[in-house]
């Protein structure tokens, strides 16, 4: 599997979130695919963009396709993947994978069983060893990279619902879940009605 290239970043970001579903997070010995995500972006109060230009929210409006990592509530690194043209606020959430190497290493940092070592954004960071300083770093080339979908018959069934564990816009549909997948976060995602 090839890694992403920067290009396939640069397009709205509600384009590549759900697209992103399948791919392949690789850090530090240690892969999992891709299973849930969520969509930010500057207009809606939700995304750190919204605020602004800041020296926090830099990377976030910069090149598509660097890792755009924070900490959230002074405990986790969270990964995001920046997306939409350089000067956009944009970004997706990797809130869950399923893990598929380096199961001892993501054991060894998480001390978790392997159904719940990458079933949470903060989760996932701890098992593959992603850190602050991560932020910034390009997506295609490391050390964190996402890789393409494996190549297989068709797109992966997809789900969108709320987005969870923010208080503002959570009505936003923007959160893309792998169908009947195990390895999403809790709480599990609630289908929009079509």
């Amino acid at each position: 599997m090839t890694a992403l290239p920067p290009e396939f970043y640069d397009r709205p970001v509600l384009e590549v979130a759900p697209e992103l579903i399948g791919c392949t997070v690789e850090h530090d010995g240690a892969a999992g695919v891709i299973v849930e995500t969520e969509a930010y972006h500057e207009s809606e109060p939700a995304c750190h963009a919204f605020v602004g230009l800041t020296p926090r929210t830099r990377t976030l409006f910069g090149e598509p396709g660097r890792a755009y990592v924070y900490r959230s509530y002074g405990v986790h690194a969270l990964l995001n993947a920046v997306c939409e043209p350089e000067g956009v606020g944009a970004a997706v959430l990797i809130r869950a994978l399923a893990p598929v190497a380096g199961l001892d290493a993501m054991r060894a940092r998480r001390g978790a069983a392997a159904s719940d070592l990458c079933s949470g954004p903060g989760k996932l960071t701890q098992a593959l060893g992603i850190s602050l300083a991560d932020n910034g770093s390009c997506l295609s080339t490391g050390p964190v990279i996402i890789r393409a979908r494996a190549l297989k018959s068709g797109s992966p069934a997809v789900v969108s619902a709320v987005r969870v564990g923010i208080t503002r816009a959570s009505e936003l549909p923007w959160r893309f879940c792998l169908a009947d997948c195990r390895h999403v976060s809790r709480p599990r995602p609630v289908p929009l009605s079509a």
